[in-house]
């Protein structure tokens, strides 16, 4: 669904029918549109297998749209989204857009990865990521901030999609060997995914920093 404004309505369906609305720029970089990856992580927050997001407070890093954690306050979180500057003026229209779902709350924040967290502390119940891993420049600063942010209680959700092309498997590779050292990585199997939205390509990790 389009509007005038040069973007595009993407809607998700919750399980009790209610409809999230999120504006995505027609065009522009990778956190302008909705991922596939969001949406899957989006859903799997409220599958019965996923985690208990009422009353949590919850991090959302490279928030883009917002979608994933406005899902989370839709479901009684309380979620700070966060992304680049650029970005900030599309995830709050998106809150405001679904403001009435909304049973936590959501506000939007400026986090630069790598960059002081002070801001964001103490740690959050869940810190969530959907497909995050992309450009190889990013991933250390990427994971010093979930070294900064993470307490060994904070539950990390990072979906992500398999992609086999180009610099992307080294990319994810190069991305899990930062990661080895400080934090333990599970995988949510696919039978645990949203009975719909789910699919072989598109992983969802449960990840726990060390003692």
């Amino acid at each position: 669904m389009a509007d005038n404004g040069g973007m595009f309505i993407r809607e998700l369906e919750r399980g009790d029918g209610k409809v999230l609305k999120i504006r995505q720029l027609c065009s522009g970089d990778v956190g302008c549109v909705v991922w596939d990856a969001a949406i899957v992580l989006a859903k799997y927050l409220e599958s019965p297998e996923g985690p208990r997001m009422k009353e949590a407070s919850v991090l959302e890093l490279g928030s883009g749209t917002g979608i994933v954690g406005i899902m989370a306050g839709s479901l009684g979180a309380n979620v700070i989204l966060t992304d680049l500057e650029e970005l900030q003026d599309l995830m709050k229209m998106n809150i405001d857009r679904n403001a009435d779902l909304i049973t936590g709350s959501c506000q939007a924040k400026v986090l630069k990865w790598g960059e002081d967290v002070t801001e964001f502390m103490p740690p959050s119940n869940y810190i969530l990521m959907a497909d995050c891993i992309y450009y190889e420049e990013s991933l250390r600063p990427l994971v010093k901030t979930l070294k900064d942010l993470a307490s060994p209680e904070t539950c990390i959700l990072c979906c992500y999609e398999q992609r086999t092309t180009g610099k992307n498997p080294e990319i994810e590779r190069l991305f899990f060997e930062l990661m080895k050292d400080n934090f333990e990585i599970e995988k949510v199997p696919l039978d645990k995914h949203d009975t719909e939205y789910r699919s072989e390509d598109i992983h969802i990790l449960q990840v726990y920093k060390k003692n």
